[in-house]
């Protein structure tokens, strides 16, 4: 018996036949959460998925770096699942979400919610991903909107070019929005010609974990 996530050796190409491989589970508790795991580890293990194959991350939703998630996708085989809770324990943002179940989706992988019941294995499920991306394109261009509107917001009050030495309550404003929204700090330094380790030291006075 495998004491960690493991798998035979043979993958079977079950997914051709309509049915899928292995199911494998994926949870996710805040940082600034007191929380533990069990809600979601219990609700995976009573949907099928065997224990062994639950992967965990103890970090925000925005962030790129977590390690639980990256060894289940790598874990994951074609012909797999991946299931977890609720849609934002995998991300907080639809581009996020979208960017996951099309790289599982490129690799004949499917997905599962458990909460809203959205499973991409059905036809159902499926069709509400196409409309997610839909979602998903029309926040990004909100994003450019709120973007657009900082720097002019920004220009108005004088600071037009350059690299600023601090950032402006309306930049500041548009930057949280953009950054909550999933736009990456890199992004962000490159479009409103903010120094990154200024943008930085903003975030740490203000406590914004982002």
């Amino acid at each position: 018996m495998c004491e960690k996530p493991c798998r035979n050796a043979k993958v079977t190409e079950t997914v051709q036949k309509g049915f899928y491989d292995m199911l494998v589970g994926y949870m996710r508790v805040s940082t600034t959460d007191k929380q533990s795991t069990d809600l979601q580890r219990n609700a995976l293990t009573a949907a099928g998925v065997d224990p062994r194959h639950i992967f965990e991350d103890k970090a925000s939703g925005a962030k790129d770096d977590r390690p639980g998630l990256k060894a289940a996708l790598d874990f994951l085989a074609r012909g797999d699942v991946l299931v977890v809770w609720k849609l934002d324990r995998l991300g907080r943002s639809l581009s996020q979400l979208i960017e996951v179940v099309d790289s599982l989706k490129e690799k004949n992988m499917a997905f599962k919610s458990l909460t809203e019941a959205l499973d991409t294995t059905t036809p159902s499920g499926e069709l509400l991903f196409h409309v997610f991306g839909a979602l998903a394109q029309f926040e990004r261009a909100l994003i450019s909107e709120r973007v657009t509107a900082g720097l002019e917001a920004a220009r108005n009050r004088g600071r037009v070019g350059g690299r600023p030495k601090a950032i402006s309550s309306e930049m500041l404003e548009a930057i949280l929005e953009a950054l909550k929204s999933g736009v990456s700090k890199a992004a962000i330094c490159r479009t409103f010609g903010v120094k990154r380790s200024t943008l930085i030291g903003t975030l740490k006075r203000l406590g914004n974990g982002i």
